[in-house]
Formats: structure tokens, C-alpha cells, sequence
């Protein structure tokens, strides 16, 4: 077909809205509208280019349809994490405990006492509702809550270091996902770095060689994506909090991952609790509100008391400060750590993290049996024994056993089938491994078995 007869074949504008219109009728025209001139463009572009050598007005309308339902369609939308990667960045990272979706959604909808003090009647402050309960978890004096983990350290190092140096070990200068690195956040905040040791060995005397004038407090870094192993040595937080009262400086720990329970007895790595490390006497410490604390985003500062509020007065803290709905989520989840055992069993990360393999094996059964029930008999459902990950930056050498479904039809390749998943709805993410489509067990909620199975039914067809 010449490109001439094709261009003809476009429908007009109008048309194409009108159509839509009938299929679409509680669309405002304007979005009708805006779908009908994309779909006729998009062919456009396709005929010069060659991309086309037919066309009819049905394919147009077919395209109009599917670039407005791609409008309607939220951006940011709930998925299926099967990957078995508990804190996903990529996917949304920690799930929220029914109680913070409750008490988040109760202030969003209507109005609260955020900056209101209800005993005096009259204005207060947005802090005191979180930094009660942070206290008493973590047994700081004092606590501050911003935005996120990056915005704490920011904010602390602006406050104690500007203009003066910050004395960190080689081996600790780390980058996290979306290239956050220590030495670039200390550049922005104001203060210099004063890197000692090397990357693999730093001794105490290396920090107490740096010391002088123009040194401002010493900085200790988790950590926490990545392990040094073999020839190593580095000096523990006990051992700088001795350095730093010698020299009157304070010291200052970034986290990164704030865990409040002891993971160890889960069969993983140790990781260090917030409380343990306040314990050693580190003057500031700065951890996030997601990852393993399983909350919504946050930064959270705990401390000395002087030294936090010193922090609170930077006017940088009016740029990274929280919202109501992030107050809520993160006090209705740390109000869950007043028992253990109640954290464990309805904060999800918490949850997913300490869930012992033969539990995970009988979700993958239950999904089995459910799945056999709607599919054809050609599609293999087998459960095999996997590895899954903490993630977030978390445990890097921690790969705690796990079991997952592997899905097998002659219909799909294993690449095929993952992405007819991840393109549904809702979509739902797995992963390959050895040329074989799996969904780890881990991650998957049982109230999701269901949705699974109606989707893959969709796409493998019926029993």
C-alpha cells in the first residue's frame, strides 16, 4: 500500500474522539482528545519511517484505545513482588503493617493535630509526635525525623562539620543505589573529608593521626551493601567513641538500615540494632525508616540530646522535613516494636524476612494446588528450593533458603512468560534463573494466590 493511500486512511480527529467517546463515555473529551491526536501522530511517524505497509481505520482506533487506556492507567501502581527480594527498591521497598495504612490513612483524610498542641490550645510542633516513641524503642535522649537516611547524614554533617573536617576511614566510603556517596553528601553539607587508612585496613591510630585543629567529629559508616573479607581490619564504634571523648569530638554513625531486633536468631547475618549501637556510646546515629524497619520513608537522627537539637535548629531541616502521613505510618509501625513478637508477625518485612523455609514451601503448594486447578495440563508447576535476599542494601552476604514455583509451558519461553507477567495486571514480577521462569515464595502474600492465578489463566489459558 503507497504511503499516500495510507495517510488517507487515517481517520479525522474527530472521528476518532467520537468513537472513543462511545466506548469510553465517563472520560472527560479532552483526554478523548488527546489519545485521538497521539494515536494519529504515532501512524503518522510510522508510515514515514516505513514501519508500515498497510493500515485500516480499525487499527488506528485499536491504537487510540490502547494510548488511552495507557493514560487512565495510574503510573505508580501496586505489583506482585515474587523475586523473593524482601526490601525491592526497585519495587516500592517495605510493604506497610495494616496499623500504619489505618493511621495514615485517618490523618490523610481529614484534618489532625500535627502542629497543634491540644492541651495548651495553641500552635505546636510536628516532631513531638514522633520523637516519644522513637525514644523509647531506641533509648536515645533525643531524636529527630526527616525525609530519608540521605537527608539525615546531610543535615547532620551540615549542623556539626561545616567548613571543618570529618574524619572517616577509606573502607567506609560507600556508595548506595541511585550513586549516593558519602563523599559527595559530605561535599554538599559543607564539610571536608578526611579520608584515613586504606581499603581494606584502618587502625585506630589512623583517626588519631588525622585529628587537629579543624577537626569536627568523627564519622563511622555501615557497611551495609557490601563485605570486606580477608586481610581486614577496622575500628568498631566502642573504640571511636573512646577517641572521640580523649579528643572531645563527637561521633557519628550512619547506619543506613535501621533494625531494631536481633536477625541472628533467624539464621542471618548479624546486623547491628539501633539500641546496640546508641549502647557503645555513639553520640549521633542516623538510620532509615523503610528497609528493615519496615516503615514508610524516613530518615530517623537519635542521639545526644545537645547534639540532636542543634540539628533540629539547622534551617535545612524545613527542606527534608516529614509530612502527617509519614508521621503516622512510622509511629503506628515503631508503636508495633513495643512487642517483638507482634512485630515480627505484622510488620510484612519483618515478617517475610523471618519466615522459616518450610513455611514458604506449603505457600508454594497451596499456589500449586490452586494453579492446577485452572491451568492446562501442559504447564509444568514445580517447586524447587532457591535462595532469596534481603535486599535494600541490606545483609550482602546473607541468602537466606527459599522455595519457588518454576512455571514451564511449551506455549512460552521462560523470557516470554516473565514478561506477559510483568506486563498484566496487576503485573507481577519474578525472576530467571537457568532459563527457567520462577516465582519465589517469599515475597508473595497469600491474599495474592489468587490474582496470580487468575492472571496466568488469562495467559496460559484455562484448565
Amino acid at each position: 500500500m503507497e504511503k499516500q493511500v495510507m495517510f488517507a486512511s487515517i481517520p479525522p480527529i474527530n472521528e476518532l474522539k467520537e468513537r472513543l467517546s462511545s466506548c469510553f463515555p465517563q472520560v472527560p473529551e479532552k483526554l478523548l482528545l488527546l489519545a485521538a491526536r497521539e494515536a494519529a501522530s504515532q501512524i503518522r511517524s510510522e508510515i514515514l519511517e516505513g514501519k508500515r505497509i498497510s493500515l485500516s481505520k480499525e487499527e488506528v482506533f485499536e491504537l487510540a484505545q490502547k494510548v488511552l487506556q495507557e493514560k487512565l492507567t495510574p503510573s505508580l501502581r501496586r505489583v506482585i513482588n515474587a523475586t523473593g527480594v524482601v526490601v525491592h527498591t526497585n519495587l516500592g521497598r517495605s510493604p506497610l503493617a495494616k496499623e500504619a495504612l489505618e493511621a495514615i490513612q485517618e490523618v490523610a483524610a481529614y484534618y489532625s493535630n500535627l502542629e497543634y498542641d491540644l492541651a495548651e490550645g495553641k500552635r505546636g510542633s510536628r516532631y513531638v509526635h514522633i520523637e516519644k516513641i522513637v525514644r523509647e524503642i531506641t533509648g536515645a535522649e533525643a531524636a529527630l525525623v526527616v525525609n530519608n537516611n540521605a537527608a539525615a547524614v546531610l543535615l547532620t554533617l551540615n549542623t556539626l562539620a561545616l567548613g571543618k573536617e570529618v574524619i572517616v576511614s577509606r573502607g567506609e566510603l560507600v556508595e548506595i543505589g541511585g550513586s549516593f556517596r558519602i563523599p559527595d553528601v559530605m561535599v554538599r553539607s559543607g564539610a571536608i573529608l578526611r579520608e584515613v587508612g586504606t581499603t581494606n585496613r584502618t587502625h585506630l591510630r589512623d583517626y588519631e593521626e588525622a585529628i587537629n585543629e579543624n577537626t569536627a567529629l568523627l564519622l563511622k559508616v555501615h557497611k551495609s551493601n557490601y563485605a570486606l573479607l580477608g586481610f581486614t581490619k577496622e575500628v568498631s564504634g566502642k573504640e571511636l567513641v573512646e577517641l572521640g571523648r580523649k579528643y572531645n569530638l563527637p561521633v557519628v554513625e550512619d547506619l543506613g538500615s535501621g533494625c531494631f531486633v536481633d536477625l541472628t536468631k533467624f539464621g542471618l547475618p548479624k546486623e547491628p540494632t539501633v539500641q546496640e549501637v546508641l549502647a557503645s556510646g555513639i553520640d549521633v546515629v542516623t538510620f532509615s525508616g523503610d528497609k528493615l524497619l519496615g516503615g514508610p520513608q524516613a530518615g530517623i537522627i537519635v542521639g545526644r540530646k545537645e547534639l540532636i537539637e542543634q540539628i533540629r535548629k539547622n534551617p535545612l531541616n524545613r527542606a527534608v522535613r516529614i509530612d502527617k502521613m509519614t508521621i503516622a505510618g512510622l509511629e503506628a509501625t515503631l508503636r508495633l516494636y513495643r512487642d517483638e513478637k507482634e512485630a515480627l508477625s505484622k510488620i510484612p518485612t519483618l515478617y517475610f524476612i523471618s519466615l522459616p523455609p518450610e513455611e514458604i514451601k506449603k505457600k508454594a503448594k497451596q499456589l500449586r494446588r490452586r494453579l492446577r486447578k485452572k491451568l492446562p495440563k501442559e504447564v509444568s508447576l514445580k517447586i524447587i528450593q532457591t535462595t532469596s535476599r534481603v535486599g535494600g542494601g541490606a545483609m550482602p552476604l546473607s541468602n537466606p533458603i527459599s522455595y519457588a514455583l518454576v512455571i514451564d509451558t511449551p506455549k512460552f519461553t521462560a523470557a516470554k512468560l516473565e514478561r506477559a507477567l510483568r506486563n498484566s495486571s496487576p503485573p507481577i514480577i519474578g525472576r530467571i534463573e537457568n532459563e527457567r521462569f520462577l516465582l519465589d515464595m517469599r515475597t508473595v502474600f497469600p491474599e495474592e494466590f489468587s490474582v496470580i492465578t487468575e492472571v496466568l489463566a488469562n495467559i496460559l489459558g484455562e484448565a
